[in-house]
């Protein structure tokens, strides 16, 4: 009897062994991330190399826009949130898959600087800090995080994900701390009680390549992901809606709100910034004014905005001159009603008004954060100054700021892909039909309801 328990408790140890087998190899202890990645390239090297050639770690991405090929990603583009990196590297790059980018001297090919926990950490206890360029929290417990290492959850995407823009559900709309756990009427695929989709499988991954890109820094990516992956061309029992699949996405019927339990940041004024007034908040205790970033408006259980969607987008670039007189697009769809490849998709649309130059015509990536930052200073001039002086892309390009800033309209639009609803809550005829107001048709190219006239797009008819 004692052999056979003997011989069951070894089976159970090797099994424990074989399910994590980091325990035996990371002792610890560590006082730094670096020193943890240091541990892990003994055996992963190989991967650590994969992972430096991803977008995750370079932070942007070989693409085509429709008139030119640019490099571009969150190290460069310039958005309506936060604005640039440039210059405020601690507090933005604490979402980056590394540690210690501080400024434009980090070493990219560094593999010791590769962040493996942020991925990785299955105890729920990794946190970076918010201001350390990357680094882990101190006092964390890495060689229990390092030890217990393994595939990501939503959890781990969402550290970041979620709170892109400096805070939860600020940027996507989509994607917000309600995804970790999700309910049915969240997201059917996510569904922690059904389906329990991770990321990853939609997100699939080979030699830490991940497959998708969000429009917003990434607007000439190329998008692997569809909704075709899994699921029929032609996935209804009814024939008339399946004649609609040619001409509208399955996101646009399928995903009727966004932001469905947390408010998600629809505009931001920086012009405000600096009045010495009262903070407010509204009715879901999210501020609409703050000395230091200006008027925020929040709305939750947003319908979307649609418009032709064909695969590709376009996007301004930093030191692209601007018109202060019109609203400048940062990023957005291509396509219209005549287009074969475009279909009709829903979007987030931000809109923003922000700091620019008045003598150059574009758009100044201002320092925020930091010593002389405009969150220190409320000096609009010394952060212009200061932030166009550490963009690397404004210094290849020869451009100085001016001296005279204003603030002028911009817009984003982000793809809305995720908080899926059950079929029972998909939008019906009516919505858009008939009576229904959900779809702009003449804004859309069409002259009205096309139930009604039979209008549509000619090489799809």
């Amino acid at each position: 009897m004692k052999q056979l328990l003997f011989i069951a408790l070894a089976g159970m140890a090797l099994q424990a062994q074989a399910a994590n087998p980091h325990k035996d190899v990371l002792k610890g202890p560590f006082t730094t991330g670096s020193e943890v990645t240091t541990q892990c390239l003994t055996c992963h090297e190989e991967q650590a190399t994969d992972m430096m050639k991803t977008s995750h770690w370079t932070w942007e991405l070989e693409q085509k826009l429709p008139d030119r090929t640019v490099v571009r990603g969150k190290k460069n583009s310039i958005n309506n949130f936060c604005v640039a990196i440039s210059s405020n590297e601690p507090r933005c790059t604490s979402c980056h898959a590394g540690y210690g980018w501080k400024d434009n001297t980090f070493d990219f090919k560094d593999k010791t600087k590769v962040d493996c926990l942020i991925c990785h950490d299955t105890t729920g206890t990794y946190v970076k800090d918010p201001a350390g360029a990357g680094e882990p929290m101190a006092k964390l417990d890495l060689a229990k995080i390092a030890q217990n290492v393994g595939a990501p959850v939503r959890d781990n995407c969402g550290s970041c994900h979620f709170y892109g823009g400096g805070g939860d559900a600020v940027k996507h709309g989509d994607l917000d701390s309600s995804m970790a756990y999700p309910d049915k009427a969240t997201d059917v695929h996510m569904d922690s009680d059904g389906n329990n989709f991770q990321c990853q499988n939609c997100h699939t991954t080979e030699k830490h390549q991940i497959s998708g890109n969000a429009m917003g820094v990434s607007p000439g990516g190329i998008d692997h992901i569809g909704c075709e992956n899994c699921h029929d061309s032609a996935p209804h029992s009814n024939k008339k809606l399946n004649t609609h699949t040619a001409t509208v996405a399955c996101q646009t019927c399928h995903i009727p709100f966004f932001a469905k339990n947390e408010p998600t940041k629809m505009q931001w004024d920086w012009s405000t910034a600096g009045d010495d007034k009262p903070e407010t908040v509204d009715q879901y205790g999210k501020h609409t004014y703050q000395k230091k970033k200006g008027n925020f408006v929040w709305e939750k259980m947003v319908k979307p905005q649609y418009a032709w969607y064909n695969g590709t987008a376009n996007a301004y670039m930093a030191g692209d001159k601007m018109d202060s007189n019109v609203v400048t697009k940062l990023t957005y769809p291509m396509g219209d009603i005549n287009d074969a490849k475009a279909k009709i998709y829903p979007f987030k649309v931000h809109t923003g008004k922000q700091i620019y130059d008045k003598k150059l015509n574009i758009f100044i990536t201002p320092k925020t954060y930091g010593k002389g930052g405009y969150w220190s200073e409320f000096d609009w001039n010394l952060a212009a100054k200061l932030g166009m002086e550490a963009n690397p892309t404004m210094l290849e390009k020869g451009i100085k700021y001016s001296g005279e800033y204003d603030f002028a309209a911009t817009e984003m639009w982000w793809r809305i892909n995720h908080m899926v609803s059950p079929k029972e809550q998909a939008l019906n005829c009516n919505d858009c039909h008939n009576k229904g107001t959900r779809l702009d048709w003449q804004a859309l190219g069409y002259q009205g309801d096309p139930m009604k006239n039979k209008q549509g797009p000619k090489h799809k008819q």
